[in-house]
């Protein structure tokens, strides 16, 4: 792909990009799975620049580690050819506003879950991080991917910065992240019990089922903020970095039966 770019081949102009990315388009509408990748493959012919198109052979059944590994790097290199060198420069700050970018975006996402999943979790933050800093408004909701992951690994340190970067975030996934770093480094103090106030406001489901571990998984794809699907959720991805820290779950428990309050979409609790 780079030695298309390089000599300006056939299948590195704009147009040609612009008709693969439509048949890619149409390739993730498909009504099965053979159209979907007959489409992609189509896609391919006329320009093997198209991320999407490679991003839907990754998808392909029965497919090996290293061969789905491999369609999502020349997915990301697909992309990033397309864009152009210049591009990550002039648009770095806004990436996703530009339409052009979003196949790239997709692409490394795709490959930064690839990577953390098979264990390279550095790996796979680094790439969060660095599509971050291309676009800070986050329309594609890293930031609680991240979040999640810097977590996870222990990371505490960075997910405080994290955090601190989204000082005026008032999501469940934020505050009781929150909540359960200012436990972990000042115990029962003033600032923990403001912090876990704050996070009972976002959801008071969460206690509850951070002391089941029953109820550690969700129903279904999707969550409502404040409800009982959002509270599983987050317990899915984060009660075992709870469990982790003594004491903290018996401690947000405690501060959630305090005294009956609504959750901020205005539904009350008990």
């Amino acid at each position: 792909m780079h030695e298309l770019v390089r000599t300006g081949g056939k299948g590195s102009s704009r147009e040609e990009i612009r008709q693969a990315q439509d048949l890619a388009y149409d390739a993730d509408e498909a009504p099965d799975r053979a159209r979907c990748h007959a489409l992609a493959r189509k896609a391919l012919q006329i320009s093997p620049l198209c991320a999407d198109a490679w991003l839907e052979l990754a998808n392909l059944r029965n497919l090996t580690l290293e061969s789905r590994r491999e369609y999502l790097v020349r997915a990301v290199c697909a992309g990033e050819l397309a864009i152009g060198e210049r591009r990550f420069v002039e648009d770095k700050g806004h990436f996703w506003l530009v339409l052009e970018t979003r196949p790239y975006m997709r692409a490394r996402f795709a490959l930064a879950e690839d990577l953390w999943f098979s264990g390279s979790h550095d790996v796979a933050i680094g790439h969060l991080r660095a599509m971050l800093e291309l676009n800070p408004n986050d329309n594609q909701g890293l930031r609680y991917v991240l979040l999640d992951w810097l977590m996870k690994v222990g990371d505490d340190d960075a997910a405080r910065r994290l955090l601190a970067e989204h000082r005026e975030e008032v999501s469940t996934f934020f505050e009781f992240s929150r909540a359960l770093l200012a436990f972990k480094a000042t115990g029962d103090s003033e600032p923990a019990r403001l912090a876990a106030a704050g996070a009972t406001l976002s959801n008071r489901h969460v206690g509850r089922y951070l002391a089941d571990p029953n109820t550690w998984y969700a129903l279904t794809d999707f969550y409502s903020p404040g409800q009982e699907s959002e509270a599983a959720w987050y317990t899915q991805e984060l009660g075992p970095v709870w469990r982790r820290t003594p004491g903290a779950i018996e401690w947000i428990c405690g501060q959630t039966a305090k005294e009956p309050v609504r959750n901020r979409d205005g539904d009350t609790v008990h």
